[in-house]
């Protein structure tokens, strides 16, 4: 299977929790293609860069690299990546970063230790400036077409204009439940899928594979005017190949339409 045209694609990128490695072979996946259609891609990273994985520095890396060498390139802000920004920032939250998975980051910032301080953050801040300027600078939604790119979902019950910012970067259930077309199809992470394979219903895609316990990174690379949708994973050996998502029919069909072969 070929990738799609690429100036007319979205390579949305599943949550990465620190594997730089699975990220890595992911971007080189996107390149060798872009080289190919002499196109350059739009990636999207759908958040949750830092945390839980060995190589956050290194994700982080990527990203920023990303960003710089394809205009048009986003990152969505994850849960994760907020309390990152805020504990190189405003530190009102680093107990309960620390809690959800910080450590692994700042080992891979700073090496291992039983104790760090707040000096040690302004290292991070001071030594990596992409890095922070890329977490300032990302996006909370992106709508293209009849797509809407985010973290964790949207309340179903709420206009766009009136999400708030907990319910984009953390909810779960009142939008994973929720049964029913929306304005926009939702292409989100943050709630890992029950099998290591992207999961599609008719109002989102759910793109969070639980890279850091499966060892398995996805995409989906959407052509939002088409409407045509493939997915890719990537695993511990490197090999990026494309996968069929876990269909959820409800009743209302689903938002992936499936190519025939060529």
């Amino acid at each position: 299977m070929n990738l799609l045209d690429l100036d007319s694609a979205v390579c949305a990128i599943g949550d990465v929790h620190g594997r730089s490695d699975l990220l890595s072979a992911i971007i080189a996946f996107i390149e060798e293609h872009s080289v190919n259609s002499h196109r350059p891609p739009r990636v999207y990273f759908l958040g949750d860069i830092v945390d839980r994985g060995p190589d956050s520095r290194g994700a982080m890396e990527i990203v920023c690299q990303t960003l710089k060498r394809w205009p048009g390139s986003r990152l969505l802000l994850g849960n994760h990546d907020y309390l990152f920004r805020d504990a190189l920032t405003e530190q009102r939250l680093v107990q309960g970063w620390h809690q959800c998975g910080g450590s692994t980051t700042l080992a891979s910032y700073l090496g291992t230790s039983d104790f760090y301080s707040f000096d040690d953050l302004l290292r991070i801040k001071e030594r990596f400036p992409e890095h922070l300027q890329a977490l300032q600078e990302a996006s909370i939604v992106e709508c293209v077409g009849r797509y809407l790119f985010v973290h964790a979902g949207i309340n179903p019950h709420a206009p766009l204009s009136e999400q708030h910012l907990s319910d984009l970067l953390q909810i779960r259930q009142p939008f994973l439940n929720h049964v029913g077309l929306l304005p926009h199809v939702v292409v989100h992470g943050h709630s890992p899928t029950k099998t290591p394979r992207p999961a599609v219903t008719e109002n989102r895609v759910s793109l969070d594979t639980g890279a850091v316990y499966s060892d398995v990174l996805t995409m989906a690379v959407i052509d939002t005017e088409s409407d045509r949708i493939d997915f890719y994973s990537t695993d511990q050996t490197g090999t990026t190949k494309a996968v069929c998502p876990t269909i959820i029919d409800r009743g209302l069909g689903t938002a992936w339409r499936p190519m025939p072969p060529t």
